[in-house]
């Protein structure tokens, strides 16, 4: 693992990949090519078996950790080996804007501890430009684990990371206790977000099924149930 200085600017970007070697590779040029400072690129793998974690530890620039399966566990796993004071969430689904990190970072000179950017879907489906204008609003109904989080190293451990009993939703309640605790800021800039698992699964059903998850979380049922629907109706 490559070391970084206390001094040196940057964010620690956490990557959790599972059976993703199809896109990893322009992923990561994109990613690249978006960064202002030389950052620290974690990629946690929760069990792949198409090559992707192979790629990733071949990678010059990355680092490749493992886990077992659960965005949670890879998330939380991949925060331990931070060294940047400014942890980073990305989704290999998402691409952030041209110096994301610059944007993040002067944010979080001037106070912000949390947030994330505002989205954009790949795809001009109506529903899907509905989802991506709601981002704008700074509102924690509005968040999602596709618009990727910010959040600084020490608010994280004090709100103790992810909760690993979410298989599903892991995101939303997770920036649910940010919100309680800290507040919460949404950049201007968008990031890209591909439509692949609606078109999978046909966007209006799983808006449909999106929707329900979270009424069924809002109003407490757990997360094994929660998982248990989702394992059920989506791919």
């Amino acid at each position: 693992m490559t070391g970084f200085s206390t001094t040196k600017v940057g964010l620690s970007i956490i990557v959790p990949i599972l059976n993703e070697a199809t896109v990893l590779p322009s992923f990561i040029e994109t990613l690249l090519a978006n960064s202002f400072y030389e950052n620290q690129l974690i990629f946690v793998d929760g069990g792949s078996v198409d090559g992707g974690a192979e790629y990733i530890s071949s990678h010059e620039k990355c680092t490749l950790l493992k886990s077992e399966k659960g965005r949670a566990k890879q998330m939380n796993i991949g925060a331990k080996a931070a060294q940047f004071d400014l942890l980073y969430f990305l989704h290999v689904d998402s691409i952030p804007p041209k110096n994301f990190d610059r944007h993040i970072l002067e944010k979080n000179r001037q106070g912000e501890k949390a947030g994330c950017f505002r989205m954009q879907f790949d795809s001009n489906h109506i529903a899907l430009r509905c989802t991506a204008f709601a981002t704008r609003f700074n509102n924690r109904f509005c968040r999602g684990g596709d618009q990727s989080l910010f959040i600084d190293k020490t608010l994280f451990n004090q709100l103790n990371g992810y909760n690993e009993l979410y298989q599903v939703c892991e995101d939303g309640e997770f920036i649910d206790r940010i919100y309680k605790q800290n507040g919460f800021c949404v950049l201007p800039q968008k990031i890209i977000t591909s439509a692949r698992r609606f078109e999978e699964n046909g966007v209006w059903q799983l808006q449909f099924h999106h929707g329900i998850i979270h009424l069924m979380r809002s109003i407490g049922c757990s997360p094994k149930r929660l998982s248990k629907y989702y394992s059920f109706f989506v791919k």
